[in-house]
């Protein structure tokens, strides 16, 4: 019999709250649902405020992180490189992170708040509502979504790659819990970003499942029925399973490539066969919308009441969701990235998905938009009024020519985000069990796949309302995540300036007197300090010093130049070689 490789209180303590939840959930029904209905919407009435201040001062944070020393950091070893290219690599960062999201609502989130604007005070679908509806969505799928993927996945990608430490959510806090991160704390630590992600990623399992299920019923006629959306969470899981088992750098890596593909193959055809300069002009104008508008957003919570509960529903509900997945999206980004810059991986974590956001929401939210303008009620009819959201994205595909194409294309684009949603994250709660990269055979990982496709099912089908319900759940989960996020930073910030060389005085070219144009060409032809006469840059010799003896000694070897009565020869002084440096008085009395 093989040993068990998993942590036992790890896995046991995220397993046994994952069944002793879903079994309370069922056994209890409506009196459950009433109970997380009033916990949730206490939490989100008090603590809205926390989630969006929160989130934008980590994303201060790491503006800060990003042009300071430590941005020169590397994810690994110095000398470390990226593992992946960068168009391989940002379409994994997308495909785990929030590809199957904007399927779901680049057509629905900018008709519901042009329908309803957020702030009120502007007549339904008027220009300035939709404006604001932009605003909004650019806000919600742009920085600060990806801001919360980021820290986490920074933080985890310095200590394991940088640091050595086990690839688990816990080793994130060595700096303030030191040995106790190999202990019961750490632990529980570790059990609780299972349990997050799990519940994180459920949601959008289940919101995927129905919006998977409304495609088939407009396409193809499949009735929308219990069984159908069963099937398709066993379609998905199984699919999950098998690329889980082929590895990262096989299935996982195919399946991203494809989804970016299919993605990049729905924007052009909508550039095609919709309304192509209004794009474009939306397009253009979109940038300044978002660069305008988010200074006042980003801290905007709705303090005179304007529109109660509106934060809740939508911004605070955004953001718990994402924080709740967090450690799994973190870890994976941690894991593709190594060998990248503390400066690249902000850039790319947060920029690179930003642009193709806006993007993506300009070409299908515009469109959307357009649609609704020239037929009123076509969209906003069973989208906004009908409560219809998951028919958004085949609704509007349906008003355009070759729709069995695009339709077609749109399902399976759907199905395999999820797919590598779900073995990616399969992949993250293994290693956050056993503290290393695919320790434990492939029946592990497949099993953790199963399971998100269990809990999913069990809470989606439990009453009508199943998904509201884990939408209650993951708002409650949220909160002691995003106040571990405060930790994480000060953590993150101890550790890199523990790990930080002193600081070397800044050197630069020294000139002469140049009172002459022959003085001056011959001090402009000096080399700068670190450069040869050609412009290339010269590696200097290292000194380590040795803690434990007391000195300096060379970290390679070194020729040197020696005088001898006769002549100069060059010596070789071997790496380990110890080095006495004197000091010597001068005349000011310094050193």
């Amino acid at each position: 019999m093989r040993k068990f490789r998993a942590d036992p209180l790890i896995f046991f303590t995220a397993v046994g709250f994952i069944v002793a939840f879903v079994a309370l959930t069922i056994g209890f029904g409506d009196n459950a649902r009433e109970l997380y209905s009033k916990v949730s919407g206490w939490m989100m009435d008090n603590f809205a405020w926390l989630y969006i201040g929160g989130v934008s001062t980590v994303f201060i944070f790491l503006i800060v992180l990003f042009v300071s020393k430590y941005g020169n950091y590397r994810l690994g070893d110095d000398d470390d490189d990226p593992e992946y290219s960068l168009p391989v690599w940002f379409s994994m960062l997308f495909a785990a992170g929030m590809g199957a999201t904007l399927l779901f609502w680049g057509a629905a989130e900018p008709l519901h708040h042009a329908y309803n604007p957020p702030r009120g005070g502007y007549e339904s679908m008027s220009r300035d509502a939709i404006r604001q509806a932009f605003e909004f969505t650019y806000y919600h799928f742009g920085i600060h979504m990806w801001v919360i993927f980021t820290l986490p996945g920074l933080a985890m990608g310095y200590f394991i790659y940088k640091r050595k430490m086990p690839a688990r959510y816990s080793s994130i806090f060595s700096p303030l819990l030191g040995s106790k991160v190999y202990e019961w704390p750490g632990k529980l630590l570790d059990a609780i970003g299972i349990i997050g992600t799990v519940f994180g990623l459920a949601v959008s399992v289940g919101l995927g499942v129905l919006q998977i299920s409304a495609g088939l019923n407009i396409l193809w006629g499949v009735p929308l029925v219990t069984w159908v959306e069963l099937a398709v969470i066993i379609f998905i899981t199984v699919c999950a399973s098998i690329s889980v088992a082929t590895g990262l750098d096989k299935g996982v890596k195919l399946l991203s490539n494809l989804n970016i593909i299919g993605s990049i193959f729905l924007l052009v055809f909508l550039f095609i066969v919709g309304p192509t300069l209004k794009i474009i002009e939306h397009l253009t104008e979109s940038f300044g919308i978002y660069a305008s508008s988010l200074p006042e957003m980003m801290f905007w919570v709705d303090s005179y009441n304007d529109n109660p509960g509106w934060h809740a529903t939508w911004t605070a509900f955004y953001w718990a969701w994402t924080i709740c997945w967090s450690p799994y999206v973190g870890m994976f980004f941690a894991r593709i990235s190594r060998g990248r810059t503390v400066r690249q991986f902000i850039a790319g974590t947060i920029l690179l998905p930003t642009v193709f956001d806006i993007i993506w929401f300009a070409a299908f939210g515009r469109t959307a938009i357009d649609v609704e303008l020239k037929d009123p009620g076509v969209l906003t009819g069973p989208v906004v009024e009908d409560g219809e959201t998951p028919q958004a994205l085949f609704t509007l595909l349906a008003q355009y020519p070759l729709y069995f194409v695009s339709g077609a294309v749109a399902l399976i684009v759907i199905v395999f985000y999820f797919v590598t949603s779900i073995d990616s994250a399969a992949l993250v709660m293994d290693m956050f069990t056993t503290g290393e990269e695919e320790a434990t055979p492939k029946y592990y990982r497949v099993a953790w796949a199963v399971a998100v496709g269990v809990v999913t099912a069990a809470l989606l089908f439990i009453n009508d309302s199943g998904i509201q319900a884990l939408q209650e759940v993951v708002i409650i989960i949220a909160l002691p995540f995003f106040i571990v996020y405060f930790i994480m930073m000060f953590s993150l910030v101890k550790a890199m300036s523990d790990d930080a060389a002193a600081d070397r005085r800044f050197r630069s070219r020294q000139w002469e007197k140049t009172d002459t144009a022959e003085k001056y060409e011959e001090a402009d032809a000096k080399p700068a300090p670190g450069y040869d006469e050609e412009g290339n840059e010269i590696d200097r010799p290292e000194l380590e010093y040795d803690h434990e003896e007391g000195s300096w000694r060379l970290t390679e070897n070194l020729i040197t130049e020696a005088k001898t009565e006769d002549e100069t020869v060059d010596v070789e002084v071997p790496e380990g070689t110890e080095v006495i440096i004197e000091r010597k008085a001068q005349a000011s009395g310094r050193e």
